[in-house]
């Protein structure tokens, strides 16, 4: 069996919708990417602070819907969002069976999550926020640190961050 590496982000466009992306990888680093994806969605629900996951499970249960299974999926954000577990959007990706591990990866601290396990990557003084379920904390940062690319935000992040954001 070949495991798989996924990463997921949406986009929202001003003129409405929501572009839904993944890239997937044969490794933990990705290195090489053996699959990119796409969903759109014309309705997105509004954002609400707090229930973000309202938003982005939908979209990411589309475009994750008739993809060969992933055993480990980064989000971009938090799965949980405080040490006594109150869940993020990572959680809610988790608990809709999306994929075995999720990994939260936040750019920004979130006041509450003081559990975050922090990342420097790069010449970056600045953290990434690693957030897991499914995989310890620890083997998440370590798989977070580990990525391709040298900047702070991995190759990875990046690269999913610009299909979502793409025309095509």
């Amino acid at each position: 069996m070949t495991i798989r590496f996924g990463a997921v982000d949406v986009h929202y466009p001003p003129s409405g919708g929501g572009r839904a992306a993944l890239v997937a990888s044969r490794e933990a680093e990705f290195t090489s990417v053996a699959e990119e994806r796409t969903a759109w969605l014309d309705e997105v629900a509004d954002y609400v602070p707090g229930r973000f996951y309202e938003r982005e499970l939908p979209a990411l249960i589309a475009l994750l819907d008739d993809v060969d299974p992933l055993e480990v999926l980064i989000v971009d954000g938090y799965v949980d969002l405080d040490p006594t577990g109150r869940p993020g959007l990572g959680w809610h990706v988790w608990n809709a069976g999306l994929a075995p591990a999720v990994i939260g990866v936040a750019k920004t601290a979130f006041r509450s999550a003081t559990h975050a396990e922090p990342v420097l990557r790069g010449s970056s003084t600045k953290p990434l926020y690693v957030t897991a379920a499914g995989i310890s904390p620890t083997d998440a940062a370590a798989l977070v640190s580990a990525m391709s690319g040298t900047a702070r935000i991995p190759e990875a992040l990046r690269l999913v961050d610009r299909l979502a954001r793409s025309l095509a």
